[in-house]
C-alpha cells in the first residue's frame, strides 16, 4: 500500500501543507488505498515534502508523485482535456505554484503575528537549549526564498495586487463550472484546492484572504472540494468582512 508523508493536520485544515493536500486529494481522486504518516522535511530524499512509499520505490514531489501515480497505476489525472487544454491546466498549476502559493507563504512565515500562531510551533519539541535559535533561522531561511522568488522584493500592497491577478483568473477560469476545467475535478484541482484552503484557513486573517473571499465562486469551489475529499474535516473557514 502506498504511504504518503505529510505534515498532518493543523491551522483548521485536514492538512498543512498545500502540496500533501494535492498529493493526497489526487489520491482519493485515484481511488487508491494509501496511509499517511507525519514526517518532516529532513527525512525526505528532496527535503521537503510530501513523498510517498510504494513497495520498493520513493517518490518525492507532488508533480512527480502524480506522474509515477499516473504511469504504474494507469491513471489519467486529465481524462477528458484535450491537448490545449492540457496545456493549460499545467500553465495554471504553474502559476499557483510558483506565484499564488508564495502569498501564502507570505501570509503564514513573513507576517509576523501569524508566524507566532503558526509555522512557530512547528520548533516546539525541539530542545528548549536551542529552540529559539533553530526557530528563527527557518523563518529567515523562508523569508530569503519569498525574496528570491521575487514576490517578497515589493511592497505588500504591491504583492497583493499581483496575487489577487491569480485570484482573478482562477475565478474566471472557474465561472460557470463546478472544477477549473470543466465539471468534473482534474488534477489541477487537487493543486488549486491546496493553495485556496491554505489561505482560507480560519487561523491566518490576512488582506489576502479577505481579497479571496471577495470571489465567491472561488470561497464555494473551496467548501465544495472539502465535502467532497475531506468530509470528515469539520470546516469553518473565515468570514473576510
Amino acid at each position: 500500500m502506498i504511504v504518503l508523508h505529510g505534515a498532518g493536520a493543523g491551522f483548521g485544515l485536514p492538512e498543512i501543507s498545500p502540496f500533501v493536500t494535492k498529493t493526497e486529494v489526487q489520491l482519493k481522486m485515484a481511488g487508491l488505498p494509501y496511509q499517511k504518516q507525519p514526517a518532516r522535511p529532513q527525512d525526505s530524499p528532496k527535503g521537503q515534502m510530501p513523498y510517498i512509499d510504494d513497495g520498493a520505490e520513493c517518490i518525492a514531489d507532488s508533480t512527480f508523485i502524480r506522474a509515477y501515480i499516473e504511469r504504474k497505476y494507469d491513471v489519467d489525472f486529465d481524462k477528458g482535456l484535450d491537448l490545449a487544454q492540457r496545456a493549460q491546466a499545467w500553465a495554471i498549476e504553474r502559476m499557483i505554484e510558483h506565484h499564488l502559493y508564495w502569498s501564502l507563504v507570505g501570509v503564514r512565515w513573513v507576517d509576523a503575528d501569524n508566524f507566532a500562531k503558526g509555522p512557530s510551533h512547528f520548533f516546539d519539541g525541539i530542545p528548549e537549549a536551542q529552540r529559539d535559535e533553530i526557530r528563527a533561522f527557518a523563518r529567515k531561511s523562508v523569508i530569503q526564498n519569498h525574496l528570491a522568488n521575487g514576490l517578497g522584493r515589493h511592497p505588500a500592497d504591491e504583492a497583493l495586487q499581483l496575487a489577487d491577478r491569480s485570484l482573478m483568473a482562477l475565478s474566471v477560469l472557474l465561472a460557470g463550472k463546478s472544477h477549473l476545467m470543466s465539471n468534473h475535478p482534474a488534477g489541477v484541482d487537487a493543486t488549486a484546492f491546496g493553495v485556496l484552503a491554505g489561505i482560507m484557513s480560519p487561523l491566518f486573517p490576512s488582506p489576502l484572504q479577505r481579497q479571496l473571499h471577495r470571489y465567491g465562486n472561488l470561497v464555494t469551489y473551496v467548501d465544495r472540494m472539502m465535502a467532497e475529499y475531506y468530509p470528515e474535516h469539520v470546516w469553518q473557514c473565515s468570514v473576510a468582512a
